[in-house]
């Protein structure tokens, strides 16, 4: 069987996207798992490394609307993308924060989550780029209950058919009863019981500080972070280089690298491509498992 047409979009063209993905494109690992296409712009060269600008993300955003029709159209099996700059989304005028909400927007998905896959770890954020202030509001029986949900649905896609799953508490020791936040009681234990109710295997809310080491021990599949940094300090502490970001929800495939657009060394050569080769080789590895309802 011919090899699976992946789609590798550069990112930033002035940040390291562009050379971790050429070096990725070139690695055996990748050439022996997939037909890597790549999306840049015809103007590459103008984009000065490491300089923040409007005209980089707006080709950049380009390039994502691109890759994401090929998908939708069947001509990729996959996505997979290097980092953007959601600074320079910003300055272009742009409203999404990154590329799940974009991606959501593109698919027309009405529910998508960000999950961290590593050999290590498996985190799944129910909140992403959001400032820490307005994450109690967000922390929701719906949010919550609808991530759990999704979770429990895409993670047989990577060979776990009944997953065990945990969710963090957002506060200290979990709350400790409403003694240091109501969030857990009013919000996540009543959605943890109906997942249950329906026969999902889900602890929680459990302590912060202990459940990503209970899952790292192999306790939990997957552990859902109530926010951004919860979930991504232990990810990138165990497994930074090697994990992969995964948008669950999506009619497509499409996975990222762990990292951002590395302005401060962009263009001397030196970027680490371990994490767009992990993207890649997980994305290959997804692409017999797509269902025939996914594509459009």
């Amino acid at each position: 069987m011919p090899l699976p047409r992946i789609a590798l979009t550069v990112g930033d063209p002035a940040g390291i996207g562009p050379e971790i993905v050429r070096k990725a494109t070139s690695d055996p690992r990748v050439r022996e798992v997939c037909e890597p296409i790549v999306y840049a712009p015809a103007n590459a060269q103008d984009f000065a490394p490491g300089q923040l600008s409007a005209a980089a993300a707006s080709a950049a955003y380009d390039l994502i609307v691109r890759a994401v029709d090929d998908a939708m159209a069947g001509r990729v099996a996959a996505v997979v993308t290097a980092p953007i700059s959601k600074e320079a989304f910003s300055l272009a005028g742009l409203p999404w924060r990154g590329h799940t909400d974009l991606l959501a927007h593109l698919t027309r998905s009405p529910f998508v989550a960000m999950m961290f896959e590593s050999p290590a770890l498996r985190v799944v954020l129910a909140t992403v780029h959001v400032a820490l202030r307005d994450v109690p509001a967000l922390i929701t029986r719906d949010r919550i209950e609808r991530t759990v949900r999704l979770t429990a649905a895409e993670l047989p896609r990577f060979g776990i058919e009944r997953p065990r799953m945990a969710v963090a508490g957002l506060n200290p020791h979990a709350g400790e009863h409403g003694l240091m936040g109501t969030e857990e009681d009013e919000a996540i234990v009543p959605a943890l019981g109906a997942c249950r109710d329906d026969g999902l295997d889900v602890a929680g809310p459990l302590p912060p500080d202990t459940v990503f080491s209970r899952a790292a021990r192999g306790e939990f599949d997957a552990v859902v972070a109530c926010y951004h940094d919860q979930g991504l300090i232990p990810v990138k502490l165990l497994a930074f280089g090697e994990s992969v970001n995964v948008t669950l929800g999506l009619p497509i495939i499409r996975t990222s690298v762990d990292h951002g657009t590395a302005f401060d060394i962009a263009g001397r050569g030196i970027a680490d491509p371990g994490s767009m080769i992990q993207a890649v080789r997980l994305a290959a590895r997804l692409v017999p498992h797509v269902r025939s309802t996914d594509r459009a």
